[in-house]
């Protein structure tokens, strides 16, 4: 089986009609009507789908990304800092990307700052704060659910 992430945040609503699944999709700007082949099932699935998720807890609020600042390092390619949240993160060259919590505004500015990102991080955050990996890497083509 082969995972694929999805995002339907800007679907507004769904039909079907004469074998065609119709999607009303809200571009920003303006609203577009997409049309595709579908059986029924397909809709049927999709309202299925609208009342998993309308029953489902809320996740967490992370309503703003992390500004991510491209830095010049051997470890990392980018770090970024949330202030009100105190949450670092960093995307390491091999992709991973991870958020560090509780780092206190003085410790971004010194890793900001530091000559060499990859020794600070190393001496001064790397097991000092709980962690999470927050990229994708887990979905893979292998995964059994």
């Amino acid at each position: 089986m082969k995972l694929s992430k999805i995002d339907l945040s800007n679907l507004v609503a769904i039909a079907h009609s004469d074998e065609y699944l119709q999607l009303l999709i809200d571009r920003g700007d303006e609203y577009e009507c997409v049309a595709i082949p579908a059986p029924i099932q397909a809709y049927e699935g999709l309202q299925q789908l609208n009342a998993i998720v309308a029953d489902s807890p809320a996740l967490p609020s992370s309503s703003e990304s992390i500004e991510m600042l491209p830095v010049s390092s051997s470890m990392a390619d980018a770090v970024g800092y949330d202030p009100e949240e105190q949450v670092l993160q960093v995307e390491f060259h091999n992709g991973a990307v991870y958020q560090y919590y509780g780092v206190e505004a003085d410790t971004w500015e010194e890793l900001h700052e530091a000559d060499s990102i990859g020794r600070f991080f190393n001496e001064n955050i790397r097991g000092r704060y709980s962690s999470e990996r927050i990229d994708d890497a887990y979905y893979t083509d292998d995964c059994c659910c």
